[in-house]
């Protein structure tokens, strides 16, 4: 098992399963962006689940392309887009590979070593320093993982419908938002 700062380093098992469960169990854990003195550590607090060529909310909805290749590809690899032309957003690819699932990190507490706005995914990204090279990156690697904090508490989730998908048809209404209810950084209540 990889570890970062004595912390066991989330393995690709964690991210190979479905993806409403990798949802749930994201919320709480940290993400780790850089090395040593470098570091910068966020709690996740809010996510939305995409399920694969099915859901059409889903980049996959659409086939394979250049852009969502990285969605098909194996579990626990981070798919980074950009949107309106100037905000990144971080997914992890979830489930077996070929099926096109991922899950955005929406939005993140500061846990240390960055200051910024972080309640919406284009506006943590700017804040952890990720974009377009983070593309494809293994998140099983120290320098852009997940990891279990030493110590967590009791979280209560509040499921709602993702934010910005009207367009999906009855996908819209799903409750596929997840986010820990006493976080003061969810991107919308």
């Amino acid at each position: 098992m990889r570890t970062v700062s004595g912390v066991d380093i989330l393995p690709r098992s964690f991210y190979d399963r479905d993806t409403r469960q990798v949802a749930l169990d994201l919320l709480g854990l940290h993400l780790v962006v850089g090395e040593g003195g470098e570091q910068k550590i966020a709690r996740i607090v809010e996510v939305e689940a995409y399920l694969g060529s099915q859901d059409l909310a889903c980049h996959t909805s659409r086939g394979m392309t250049r852009r969502t290749q990285v969605m098909f590809g194996p579990p626990g690899h981070a798919y980074v887009y950009l949107i309106y032309g100037m905000y990144h957003c971080l997914n992890v690819v979830t489930e077996p590979e070929g099926k096109g699932c991922a899950v955005l990190i929406r939005a993140v507490e500061i846990v240390s070593g960055f200051t910024g706005k972080t309640s919406g995914p284009g506006l943590l990204c700017r804040a952890l320093g990720i974009g377009m090279s983070h593309n494809g990156v293994d998140l099983t690697q120290p320098k852009f993982c997940l990891v279990r904090p030493a110590t967590a508490g009791a979280i209560r989730v509040v499921r709602r419908p993702r934010i910005g998908v009207d367009y999906a048809g009855h996908w819209a209404k799903r409750l596929l938002r997840f986010y820990i209810k006493e976080s003061p950084c969810i991107s919308r209540r």
